[in-house]
């Protein structure tokens, strides 16, 4: 039951770091989630999240946990390039 609440935490922490990013003049990289930020980028930051928290429910639901675990992986590498590439964008001077 641990790794769920890791994913639901890793889910939060990704979309701070991304909203933080985007104040600090950093883009969005991935064509998936540019789709939803048509809305506003909170707003696609949001629906990317309601997605990806509705498949982690229904990998829960299908007792798919090394999904789960391995999508765990995967978000906490994304929270840490989010951190680097919030280090890098403060570092640049504005335009």
């Amino acid at each position: 039951m641990a790794i769920q609440y890791v994913f639901i935490y890793l889910q939060l922490l990704d979309l701070l770091t991304t909203l933080v990013g985007f104040r600090l003049g950093a883009v969005e990289g991935s064509p998936f989630i540019r789709l939803f930020m048509h809305a506003g980028p909170a707003l696609g930051i949001l629906a990317s999240k309601a997605v990806a928290l509705a498949l982690g429910a229904f990998c829960v639901y299908a007792r798919k946990n090394h999904l789960i675990r391995w999508a765990t992986y995967w978000y906490s590498g994304l929270v840490v390039w989010n951190l680097m590439i919030m280090l890098v964008s403060a570092g640049r001077p504005a335009a």
